[in-house]
């Protein structure tokens, strides 16, 4: 039997009764289920995919896996082992040293980062310092530290190179060359985790103060209402939008707020990340036919200035239930699901007044299980665990190609259309969530587990 052909009598049957309408109840199959024998086969198919990448793109950025090509991500033609680094930190806790090891050994023969070509700041931070910082923790190898540290120094020119602090979205890598100073919220505020785990470790400060520095200029601007527009200028310091948006060009500089209290008991961010979700509730949050979303709105009236809600913005139904709103959180969560219900797929965008795609494309993205996660890592309910299963499912039965797995190109069609491109966050994210809510890793505390907004762990790794 064909891929394809599996592929649609798997899908077939998602798209029937057995998968979650609403948080009101389980799947009959989730009542019984073997969540050990779950999380098994999340590490069978993670050390698949692994295995192809070896074999097909090794120390490239990220695979195609219905061609078995590759792609650069950061700077064409510089391959920096995106996909490799992201995974390094999955590959421990799912206890596949071998293949760990194989990864450490190629960061420290092969991954140079003096290259003369701009890479984008915000990306970078969060994938490969954050990647070789998690790993670093997990085995304590000192050049996985030394290599994090080098490429955190190049980024830091993009702060400087601002009067406010703000860093410019690019940096050349070897020159400090900046450009491009119209940014967003998420690419100013998207640093304080690695930053500051990076400060503790070698004990420079620099870090997490121009972390902290870039994230206090934007919510010194906060308007009556408490909100923030979605875009700012790195050189004016001041709001080029009027948007305050939860997804694009926001959505992890809320998440920090709330890890840098976790992470380094940060009072003033603490505070800060409840003020802020709290004028999201008051002033973003709006129901369409009973179903909660948080659109676009002016950041000063709170009037709603566009009706489109991407899936990115899943992640705050968990960061809602950390930060003390449990019945928002499941309440958005509840719309994220019913999305999955009717789908099989969660739409990359809907228009909230209607519920209807807004494209047809998705990223195979992983906010939804994020989400179920953080809100079953709150009171282990079991229903969570049960909705990240059947995400994890309908991406098994979607996304599964020749050489891995692949973003969708239609998932209106039946099949959905395969596009061909895992992108390096697949080995970082949704496999690591999915695998600490099934199978009883014993290499991780979940009690006292930080990720970051790429999913790598920066604290809680048990050794021994």
């Amino acid at each position: 039997m064909t891929h394809r052909r599996l592929h649609r009598r798997h899908a077939l049957a998602l798209m029937g009764g057995s998968v979650l309408a609403g948080m009101s109840g389980l799947p009959a199959a989730a009542q019984s289920e073997d969540w050990a024998a779950l999380g098994a086969d999340v590490k069978a198919e993670f050390k698949w995919a692994w295995d192809h990448y070896v074999d097909k793109a090794w120390g490239r950025d990220e695979i195609n896996p219905v061609s078995g090509t590759s792609r650069s991500f950061f700077i064409e033609g510089h391959d920096l082992g995106l996909s490799l680094v992201e995974a390094l930190d999955t590959l421990w806790l799912m206890e596949l040293d071998a293949e760990f090891q194989q990864g450490v050994d190629w960061v420290k023969s092969s991954l140079d980062f003096d290259i003369d070509g701009y890479s984008q700041v915000f990306e970078t931070n969060i994938r490969l310092v954050g990647g070789l910082l998690s790993a670093h923790l997990a085995c304590g190898d000192p050049v996985l530290l030394s290599k994090a540290r080098d490429l955190a120094d190049r980024l830091l020119k993009a702060f400087e190179a601002s009067p406010h602090g703000l860093p410019y979205r690019y940096v050349n890598l070897k020159t400090g060359a900046v450009r491009d100073p119209e940014t967003n919220l998420a690419e100013i505020g998207t640093y304080a985790t690695e930053f500051g785990v990076l400060g503790q470790l070698t004990g420079d400060e620099r870090y997490y103060a121009a972390a902290k520095r870039a994230m206090e200029h934007a919510l010194d601007r906060r308007s009556s209402i408490g909100l923030m527009a979605a875009n700012i200028h790195a050189e004016t310091g001041e709001f080029i939008s009027r948007n305050a948006s939860i997804d694009v060009y926001a959505d992890s500089f809320y998440e920090y707020l709330w890890d840098a209290w976790e992470l380094f008991g940060d009072e003033e961010l603490k505070t800060a990340a409840e003020e802020c979700l709290a004028a999201m509730i008051a002033h973003q949050g709006k129901r369409y036919d009973g179903r909660l979303w948080f659109p676009m709105v002016d950041y000063e009236t709170g009037a709603v200035t566009g009706t489109s809600q991407t899936v990115l913005g899943g992640y705050l139904a968990g960061l809602l239930g950390q930060a003390g709103f449990k019945a928002e959180g499941d309440d958005f969560l509840a719309s994220y699901t019913a999305m999955q219900a009717q789908y099989g797929i969660i739409p990359e965008s809907i228009d909230v007044t209607t519920g209807r795609p807004r494209g047809t494309r998705t990223g195979l993205r992983p906010e939804f299980a994020d989400a179920c996660l953080n809100l079953w890592q709150g009171d282990r309910d079991e229903r969570y665990r049960a909705l990240a299963a059947v995400h994890y499912r309908n991406m098994k039965a979607t996304s599964k190609a020749a050489y891995g797995y692949t973003s969708l190109a239609d998932i209106t069609t039946r099949p959905m259309t395969q596009g061909d491109n895992c992108p390096g966050y697949w080995w970082s994210e949704q496999m690591k969530y999915y695998w600490l809510m099934f199978a009883q890793p014993k290499r991780i505390d979940l009690n006292r587990m930080v990720l970051s907004t790429e999913a790598n762990v920066l604290r809680g790794f048990v050794r021994g």
